[in-house]
């Protein structure tokens, strides 16, 4: 299945947490999105791999995202080998995206920055001849580059390079987030004696909401997110912002 957009994460609820809006609103403008979680999120601290699956395929029905899967990188000790970009290279090569979405390259879990590192390799390598790469019935992959990268912003501060308005799919973003009850704190859903994570605290979402909120106030919206260019981007006219 071709994509126009793909949005990579390295554990379930990155992708929402981060660019959930973004996400639903694309879904509903027509285009085709799909999700690739690097990691199962068997290494957190609450709940386990097997509901977390779970829980993000709730999320991807509330999203309407068309294609989620699953790799089986290792969940805090995601290393930027060749084996790791090629299996990135393949989902490109697969679902040739025009834009893709993934996380930045400074970050506060290690994960992240190495699957930063990963899908800019791969995203030059999916591009060369010489790269031979082969789809799950045998058949060799064409070289296929996307057109452009934008990284989401996680959990360290940055300034956006581009505020997209999310006001319209703001509820459902915060309600694929919620669908991670055993990442965040819906008390109604999910209780246990695990440990309290920064997630899980309860003025976490208010957290999430502020920053939507400055973000949307920026451009004088009610919600917002940001995104970092990789490159500069351009536009054909400045009449095209009249």
């Amino acid at each position: 299945m071709k994509l126009d957009v793909l949005a990579i994460g390295a554990h379930p609820d990155d992708v929402e947490l981060c660019v959930g809006g973004i996400v639903a609103a694309l879904v509903e403008e027509g285009f085709r999105v799909g999700i690739v979680d690097c990691t199962r999120g068997e290494q957190g601290t609450r709940g386990s791999a097997e509901r977390r699956i779970q829980e993000a395929q709730a999320a991807q029905k509330i999203l309407g995202v068309h294609v989620r899967e699953w790799l089986e990188f290792p969940d805090s000790m995601i290393t930027p080998t060749e084996d790791a970009v090629l299996h990135i290279v393949q989902r490109f090569r697969a679902y040739q995206p025009r834009i893709v979405l993934f996380p930045p390259a400074f970050e506060r879990h290690p994960d992240h920055e190495a699957v930063h590192r990963i899908v800019r390799t791969a995203y030059f390598k999916s591009g060369m001849a010489k790269v031979r790469t082969f789809a799950p019935d045998g058949s060799e992959q064409a070289p296929f580059r996307p057109e452009r990268l934008f990284c989401y912003i996680q959990a360290y501060h940055h300034e956006p390079d581009l505020l997209v308005d999310i006001t319209p799919t703001f509820d459902k973003k915060m309600a694929a987030i919620r669908a991670y009850a055993s990442q965040v704190y819906v008390p109604d859903r999910y209780q246990s004696d695990e440990p309290e994570t920064v997630l899980s605290r309860p003025d976490f979402l208010n957290a999430v909401q502020a920053r939507a909120r400055y973000w949307g106030s920026l451009i004088g919206t009610q919600y917002a997110e940001g995104l970092l260019c990789l490159e500069p981007l351009g536009i054909a006219s400045l009449g095209r912002l009249l």
